[in-house]
């Protein structure tokens, strides 16, 4: 006699019936009437066996799969349940109790007596080819059943040896390793959006023309494609970044092709650098590789204070030596994109020291890169300060805190060595973020958490004893209009003449770049507010966005000092923003404390890793308004940044103009300009010198206006030769007094046409980007 069923033998399904079995072994068995339920709920149909065999069989209109039985429950029936090996049930056998070894505790009971079924297995013994060629071929084969019951799995393909049961198949599908290429095809499905925003973008750039620019700049003249790549990758990156088992590679390449979209496109389509304060850097560099040193206010007058910051120049200009070319400007059109890739290690280190959570990281790290639209990543030593700034708060965030680092405060002599190292390169190239740097290094040491003065006295040491010694002739000179400007903050945040916006493409480009700055820091304060965890795991994060504000009140830095204070503003508050974008975010010390109160079991880390296939999620708040807010504050970035190209866009000819009057122009030289947005502004600045009567008092500009040819002419005349005075009039300067409110169009066209008909002045070269002009030695 067949001892009883164990679990183990009770969850296995019985092996279907070959060809051979025609005795109608195969059809269901009795049932009594307690015999108990399936794990489904459901029990056998209680016909007779006699009646059984004696009706045909019927076969089912549409047979119902397999119940299976998941291992947790058979391990919990096993436990519940009596040993059958050392218990015998008195009660007659059940189908359930005593069903041969393949049957399972989910399935009905079907019409197998030992007999047939130890009659099956001899079969199977004697012709294991022929049947588990079939068992192959056939997987799903069931015969028809007088019952309702669904038929069982097929028995395994292996075979067993004469005369022993067969092997038990596994029956619980999760038990199986998932097929390959599904899950290949599931754990690569964000590469989906990323090819498709990159081919959009590279069909926008080979269909975009730039020749014409409005007021709009880039923004009218861009590809619609370029917009929908956008989009495209803003939603992938989203859905991406929601899911906590994508590993954080993903949402590196969406920020890398965000970047690349957003800072290399005008690289692509201008042939030329933009910005004239670019042009005017690689003259500084031009200068240093000339003279082969650094020269004084006497030789260089208002430019010798890039001599005396020249960190940015001197290394600029060891490249361009090590890289072989003429000059920076072989490469300075691609540094806003390498400026910008510089900003992420810092960013992810800062981030990463207060939270493991990689949506709320990369989250942080999308909305820093669409918000910082203020236009300092572009070949200048703000950009390169700005990323040494970042570096000097993440050493500091992450070994000078009580807290930071898994090593505590070990080593910190290195980390202070690194960290004097950071600060002089930052002291020796600009002269506005180590001042940042020392408000926001102040206000960390006033938290318990990072109350170590050693980072803030060091910064204040190395600034001042460069500006009490190399930098000592500019500040000497500037000292008393820094002192006027001190708790001015109506003027300091005061736009002057020629800064004020003109136009309804200059307008609306300005109300972008506000909205989306205002965006970002509402969304700021409703992460403070909504992640109460955050006001106090990552409180040296806000005092990172509040520590630029006293600013405002130190200085104007030339009407720029609302967009630095803004920029320097943007790490700490894109964090907060990207709180209030997901549902709940984690801190290193939350995670740390749940691993301490409910540690992962055993079988959860043993349960493979899957990765689901993509699914649109349900409509609810939670998923599509963040994506909203992403894709517009994403989408605002191109006017943002890109809405003032007709102004920082120097086309070819213009350039070449510009080049035409340095080449001939002797020593000693003038060049009378309207304003300095031109190319090679600075060319030769040592030599030559400049003057640009816009930013002259406002009434010499009235007379001007009035009386162009004879006003410019006296002004002029004090060159002596051989030296010359030109007149030069271009289209980016034209561009850039109509859309910052100086001259119009017809204002400049009037002092243009007095020029070319006064005899004063001859005609030297005209092309379709400007004019040069030079006064006759009779006048």
């Amino acid at each position: 006699m067949r001892p009883p069923a164990t679990p183990r033998e009770r969850s296995v399904p019985e092996p279907a019936p070959g060809p051979e079995a025609t005795d109608g072994s195969h059809r269901a068995a009795p049932t009594p009437p307690d015999a108990p339920e399936t794990a489904e709920g459901t029990g056998a149909t209680s016909d007779p066996a006699p009646r059984a065999a004696q009706e045909p069989p019927t076969p089912a209109a549409s047979p119902e799969p397999p119940t299976t039985v998941s291992r947790k429950q058979a391990a919990k029936a096993a436990a519940t349940s009596p040993d059958p090996t050392t218990e015998r049930s008195p009660e007659p056998p059940t189908a359930t109790a005593t069903q041969p070894p393949t049957a399972t505790a989910s399935d009905p009971v079907t019409a197998a007596s030992q007999e047939s079924a130890a009659t099956a297995s001899e079969e199977a013994s004697v012709r294991p080819g022929r049947a588990a060629t079939a068992r192959a071929h056939h997987p799903t084969t069931r015969e028809p059943s007088t019952t309702l019951a669904p038929t069982t799995a097929p028995a395994p393909t292996t075979p067993e040896p004469s005369g022993s049961a067969p092997e038990p198949p596994v029956t619980d599908l999760s038990d199986l390793a998932p097929a390959a290429w599904p899950a290949r095809a599931a754990a690569a499905w964000p590469a989906l959006p990323l090819l498709v925003a990159l081919a959009l973008w590279v069909y926008a750039t080979r269909h975009t023309d730039v020749s014409a620019l409005d007021d709009f700049g880039l923004v009218s003249a861009l590809h619609p494609t370029f917009w929908a790549g956008l989009a495209v990758l803003t939603a992938g990156f989203w859905f991406t970044v929601r899911d906590r088992r994508r590993p954080g590679a993903w949402s590196l390449a969406y920020v890398l092709v965000l970047l690349v979209m957003e800072r290399a496109t005008q690289a692509l389509l201008y042939p030329t650098p933009l910005y004239a304060w670019a042009w005017k850097h690689d003259a500084v560099i031009d200068h240093l590789l000339t003279s082969g040193g650094l020269q004084g206010a006497d030789r260089l007058g208002d430019m010798a204070v890039y001599d005396q910051w020249p960190g940015f120049f001197a290394a600029q200009a060891a490249l361009v030596r090590l890289l072989g070319v003429d000059n920076a400007a072989m490469y300075m059109a691609w540094w806003p994109l390498v400026s910008s890739v510089l900003l992420l290690l810092p960013l992810l280190l800062i981030y990463r020291t207060f939270t493991e959570d990689r949506r709320l990281i990369w989250t942080a790290v999308w909305l820093f890169c669409v918000g910082n639209w203020v236009g300092q990543d572009y070949f200048s030593p703000q950009s390169v300060a700005f990323a040494l700034h970042l570096g000097v708060l993440a050493v500091v965030l992450r070994r000078y805190g009580r807290s930071g680092g898994p090593h505590g405060r070990q080593g910190q002599a290195v980390w202070t060595v690194l960290l004097s190292v950071l600060v002089t390169a930052i002291v020796v190239s600009h002269q506005l973020t180590p001042g940042m740097l020392v408000v926001t290094l102040v206000a960390l040491a006033l938290t318990r958490r990072y109350r170590d003065w050693v980072p803030a006295v060091t910064t204040v040491v190395i600034f001042l004893a460069w500006c009490l010694t190399a930098a000592l002739p500019f500040l000497s000179a500037a000292m008393p209009d820094m002192i006027r400007s001190i708790g001015d903050i109506g003027a300091n945040v005061e736009t002057g003449y020629g800064t004020t916006p003109t136009g309804t493409g200059a307008v609306a480009t300005s109300w972008a770049a506000r909205l989306l700055s205002g965006s970002v820091l509402l969304l700021a304060l409703a992460g403070v507010v909504r992640q109460r965890v955050l006001r106090h795991r990552a409180l040296p994060l806000l005092l990172v966005a509040a520590a630029p504000l006293p600013m405002f009140a130190a200085s104007s830095y030339g009407s720029e000092m609302i967009f630095r204070v803004l920029m320097f503003m943007l790490p700490g508050a894109a964090f907060f923003a990207a709180a209030a974008l997901l549902p709940k975010v984690r801190t290193l010390a939350a995670d740390a404390a749940a691993r301490d109160t409910a540690p992962p079991s055993p079988a959860t880390r043993a349960r493979p890793r899957r990765v689901p296939l993509p699914a649109l999620p349900r409509p609810r708040y939670g998923v599509w308004v963040p994506l909203l807010v992403l894709l517009a504050g994403t989408l605002a970035f191109v006017p943002s940044y890109s809405g003032k190209d007709r102004v920082n866009y120097f086309p070819p000819r213009e350039v070449a103009l510009v080049q035409q009057l340095f080449d001939q122009a002797p020593d000693d030289s003038l060049v009378v300009a309207a304003n300095r947005n031109y190319p090679l502004a600075y060319e030769q600045y040592w030599r030559v010198d400049h003057y640009w009567f816009l930013d002259d008092d406002r009434r010499h500009v009235d007379e001007i206006v009035r009386d162009p040819a004879t006003v410019l002419a006296r002004d002029m005349a004090a060159v002596e030769p051989p030296a010359r005075a030109y007149f030069l009039l271009t289209r980016g300067q034209t561009a850039n007094s109509e859309m910052n409110g100086q001259l119009d169009r017809a204002q400049l066209d009037r002092i243009r046409e007095s020029v070319a008909s006064s005899p004063a002045f001859e005609l030297v070269a005209e092309n379709d980007g400007g004019v040069l002009y030079v006064l006759t030695p009779a006048s």
